[in-house]
């Protein structure tokens, strides 16, 4: 399965913030859409970077309170991978457990088109193996 077909299946909607927009800010739009993650983007376009739950969790635990007043800037991970539509589900899977991310934004002509989770994947996986258990059981009812 290809990237793309999960983006059709989920739809491409990609929240995110500003690299200027304070840490409290990203962590209350990540709480009201309950997502993890968001693209750092100053043209909800091209990716700046991404800050995730991890990113605001391992920051308070070096600073604790003033880090929600700080822009996301200071704690995003500049860093990013990305995904293609035309990526296979399984090469995305390698990329986000050998780097240890649950989140990567595709990319279609250089720009961001959508945000696929390990969520994602892991619903898609499991998808596939009830259609496969289906048919499995009516090739063996037929016989």
């Amino acid at each position: 399965m290809k990237i793309k077909q999960l983006l059709a299946d989920k739809g491409n909607a990609v929240m995110t913030v500003k690299s200027t927009d304070s840490v409290l800010d990203a962590a209350k739009l990540m709480a009201e859409h309950k997502i993890g993650a968001l693209v750092v983007s100053e043209d909800k376009s091209h990716i700046d970077g991404l800050i995730s739950e991890r990113d605001i969790v391992r920051r308070l635990s070096q600073i604790a309170g003033p880090v929600v007043s700080e822009p996301v800037s200071s704690i995003m991970t500049s860093s990013v991978y990305v995904c293609q539509l035309e990526d296979e589900v399984d090469y995305v899977m390698e990329v986000m457990t050998d780097n240890k991310v649950r989140h990567l934004p595709v990319v279609c002509d250089g720009k961001m088109c959508g945000m696929i989770s390990i969520g994602d994947i892991v619903k898609s996986r499991i998808q596939e193996l009830k259609s496969d258990a289906e048919h499995l059981l009516k090739y063996i009812s037929a016989r």
